[in-house]
């Protein structure tokens, strides 16, 4: 054997294999864990949100056939359906789809952080700060700062009173919790005031920010929502990895190299940055918070944080209560925010009711 040539000759260290469950992917130096139930999973979602989508086109009051949608989809059709399709159900369906991915992907972020399933954007009061500012906008202060504007500053300001007030999200989140709800509460009340104290065609101008409705909105708020997400959802998915160590204690976190605090402060600016954008298109439907992570966790077997399959739950569910809204009453229109709290309500009442999952989620 030539040792001159076994020296100069690097060293090279086979692969390590995949743990089981998971795929991995390599590329020179680096290499991807891929999950494989929660990767099933996101094509499972992505395909039924796929089904809807084409199913929302084509349903309405003036039905269409799902290649006559699609084709208008595209530009290609009568006048009438073009402007169906492009201008009316269209826009409707994408608005349904981003703030339904930011109510997932915020509410799975916000959960994992407080260590609860109730400690959501809504329940915590960040719609609801998010709703009385935008709502402000409109009936009490009028401005020349659109209501996007002034929902990012209420849900700024709800999250700030809520963690100061209750001392962050503590061990389990209860305390965070409740504050949460006296804040939320707070700012209802407020909202209620002044929509009392205000002319008819101001409070109707404001009304679908406080049930949560897709009528009708406007392109320059989900466009904002758009590129808020674009920005905050690689950031989400980083912050993901860390909250996964964070599940542990704050010294086994500390321990494996996690920065808690810039971690617990970048969860809460993309969190209130995403639900303040999504609640300025839809208003408050702060539910799907709490129905689109526990999808995404059953979907994946409570593996990790799936804030990916988090928002593709939440775009499916917006989806499908806005469809409802649409065709179950129709030519009558149900809003979104209706639809969900009464699928929503009796949700919540389940989780409180049946025993905690073993994991301490």
């Amino acid at each position: 054997m030539d040792i001159s040539a076994a020296l100069s000759s690097p060293l090279r260290h086979p692969p390590l294999p995949a743990p089981p469950g998971y795929w991995r992917l390599a590329a020179g130096h680096y290499s991807v864990l891929l999950h494989r139930r929660g990767l099933y999973s996101a094509l499972f979602l992505c395909v039924l949100l796929l089904l809807c989508s084409g199913i929302s086109l084509s349903a309405g009051s003036a039905s269409l056939s799902s290649q006559q949608a699609l084709l208008a989809a595209v530009g290609v059709g009568s006048k009438m359906q073009l402007f169906l399709i492009q201008e009316l159900r269209l826009p409707r369906l994408l608005a349904a789809a981003l703030t339904g991915i930011a109510f997932g992907v915020g509410g799975c972020l916000l959960q994992t952080l407080a260590r609860n399933r109730l400690a959501t954007p809504g329940v915590i009061g960040i719609d609801d700060g998010a709703t009385a500012f935008a709502v402000a906008s409109i009936v009490a202060v009028p401005t020349s700062l659109a209501p996007s504007y002034l929902a990012l500053t209420g849900a700024a300001t709800a999250t700030a009173l809520a963690f100061g007030l209750g001392g962050g999200a503590g061990a389990r989140g209860y305390r965070f919790i409740v504050v949460g709800l006296g804040i939320g509460a707070l700012f209802g009340a407020i909202t209620q005031l002044m929509l009392a104290r205000t002319d008819i065609d101001s409070a109707n101008q404001a009304y679908p920010w406080t049930v949560g409705s897709l009528n009708a909105r406007p392109d320059e708020p989900v466009l904002m929502l758009a590129v808020g997400l674009l920005l905050c959802l690689p950031l989400a998915k980083y912050l993901a990895g860390r909250l996964s160590v964070m599940r542990f204690n704050d010294a086994v976190a500390s321990g494996l190299g996690v920065a808690l605090v810039r971690t617990r402060v970048g969860v809460l600016l993309v969190t209130v940055v995403i639900t303040a954008l999504a609640v300025a298109v839809a208003g408050p439907v702060g539910l799907i918070a709490l129905m689109a992570p526990e999808v995404a966790r059953y979907l994946c077997g409570h593996q990790g944080v799936p804030v990916c399959n988090a928002g593709l739950a939440g775009a499916l569910i917006m989806i499908l209560a806005d469809l409802v809204g649409r065709t179950v009453l129709a030519p009558i229109e149900i809003p979104v925010g209706v639809i969900t709290a009464v699928v929503g309500g009796p949700y919540l009442l389940w989780i409180l009711l049946r025993r905690p999952h073993r994991s301490g989620q």
